[in-house]
């Protein structure tokens, strides 16, 4: 099968140039300059006059059919690969959740059948460490050789996922040893579930309640003593989902010595605050996440970060639960509901407004979205880039067209979807995953099974 994209802008992180992008099989084949074709024959023309061809969006943090609370996150790995690619993310990596008493390969090996044959889209795993012992820590090696090189722990969720300081020290220690990354959930758990505890005694019950009883100050200590954990093992470490000011400014000090210190933020970090969780009656569950929402202020100083290049990445942390028949098991009880807010359709075009805005550049948005995750976690040359030699996960993107998101037009398998009304300058045209053009205008051209599993190489901003 033999592509040609003619007429577009190809935007790369390093720079934007004006070229035709031909396409061979699964990769792309030479970037010509505007109208040569050269004599070529090909199967398919694709006009992006007037828009941008940038590289598929790659999303380091998504929860697909993850097990929660007694519930599981609504999108399975069709669904939520689907929704992904009408967003032009053509790259995921998921979370393997590994079970008290459970080993890690064990769960690597469940996380493969939930995902085998039913990704619209190529996915990866990072793995979640629920038990740091002796078994688990041996088996990091294996699961290194299986192309996952990234563990995540957690500083918060005593009795579920909580790891101790020790625990986290250990589990930094073996993945300087084999070359893994660390990720880290830093919150101050056991604070606060004391503060959670008090919150419920009084009858303090609205889901507003799960953002005052977790405060900034206790993801910016947490993220901290993280910090100084990895500098003490020389460990690098990724500190996924931030979304305080305090957090931030431990990140940006432990990067302004030196220290291998990434971190990620999220879409609803940016845009939603802590007013959305105070919404009337039960409508602040929609927006209950981990971390929470924070005051409005914070916004501006996250927005810096990303141009600072002190904030990384942009994640979704995509894990939907239904509002209607999910997110009510905490009605009455705020600690009940279901933690996590959609967001994996649309991460790309919430980016593409804040260069509407001007908070980032052009070529800044395709770097948080598609070029340092890819390079983070071992995936670049073959995502994040359009060039030749690279996989063709090709998004041609109009920074023209309107559009209002709302949960009776996304993909989504979520009743609600967080960000409904907002209206955005900028849309997904078409979108290529390997070459096979799997969404255009005339709607989704995929299928179930196309994506693979993407074994991973070491963090490229180690090496």
């Amino acid at each position: 099968m033999r592509t040609l994209i003619s007429g577009g802008l190809v935007v790369n992180a390093a720079g934007s140039v004006r070229a035709d992008v031909l396409v061979e099989g699964e990769k792309v084949a030479a970037l010509l300059a505007p109208g040569v074709e050269l004599g070529l024959e090909v199967d398919e023309r694709v006009d992006a006059s007037g828009k941008y061809v940038i590289p598929g969006g790659v999303d380091a943090h998504t929860h697909m059919e993850m097990p929660f609370g007694g519930t599981r996150s609504s999108d399975d790995f069709t669904s939520g690969t689907v929704a992904a690619a009408w967003g032009g993310t053509t790259t995921i990596i998921d979370f393997a959740v590994q079970a008290k008493g459970t080993s890690l390969l064990s769960t690597l090996d469940k996380w493969h059948a939930k995902a085998d044959g039913k990704c619209a889209v190529d996915y990866g795993f990072h793995m979640i460490v629920s038990d740091v012992d002796d078994s688990s820590l041996k088996e990091m090696g294996a699961c290194l050789d299986a192309g996952v090189n990234s563990f995540k722990v957690f500083m918060a969720y005593p009795g579920v996922f909580y790891a101790t300081d020790g625990e986290i020290l250990r589990a930094m220690q073996r993945a300087r040893e084999i070359g893994g990354t660390v990720m880290v959930h830093a919150e101050n758990g056991i604070a606060i579930d004391e503060l959670v505890a008090q919150a419920l005694a009084e009858g303090r019950t609205d889901p507003v309640q799960h953002g005052l009883t977790r405060p900034p100050e206790l993801e910016g200590e947490a993220t901290s003593r993280a910090i100084a954990l990895a500098k003490v093992t020389g460990a690098p470490l990724y500190v996924v989902h931030l979304s305080a000011a305090q957090a931030l400014d431990a990140v940006t000090e432990a990067r302004d010595t030196g220290q291998n210190v990434f971190a990620e933020t999220c879409p609803q970090y940016l845009y939603l605050s802590l007013e959305d969780l105070a919404r009337p009656g039960f409508e602040g569950a929609k927006y209950v996440a981990s971390p929470p929402l924070r005051p409005v202020e914070h916004q501006a100083r996250l927005w810096r970060g990303l141009r600072t290049n002190d904030l990384s990445v942009v994640s979704t942390d995509h894990c939907p639960f239904c509002f209607a028949d999910q997110k009510v098991l905490g009605r009455g009880d705020f600690s009940k509901i279901p933690n996590g807010v959609p967001g994996v359709e649309h991460r790309i075009d919430l980016l593409h407004q804040g260069v509407v805005r001007g908070e980032i550049g052009l070529e800044r948005w395709v770097e948080i979205c598609s070029t340092t995750p890819a390079r983070m976690f071992g995936l670049h040359p073959r995502k994040g880039v359009v060039a030749p030699g690279a996989d063709a996960d090709l998004v041609v993107y109009d920074p023209a067209a309107r559009q209002t998101i709302s949960a009776a037009t996304h993909h989504m398998n979520v009743d609600y979807s967080a960000f409904e009304g907002f209206e955005l300058t900028g849309r997904v045209e078409v979108v290529l995953s390997r070459g096979r053009v799997v969404v255009d205008r005339s709607g989704f051209r995929g299928s179930a099974g196309h994506g693979r599993f993407l074994a991973r190489e070491l963090n490229q901003y180690l090496v």
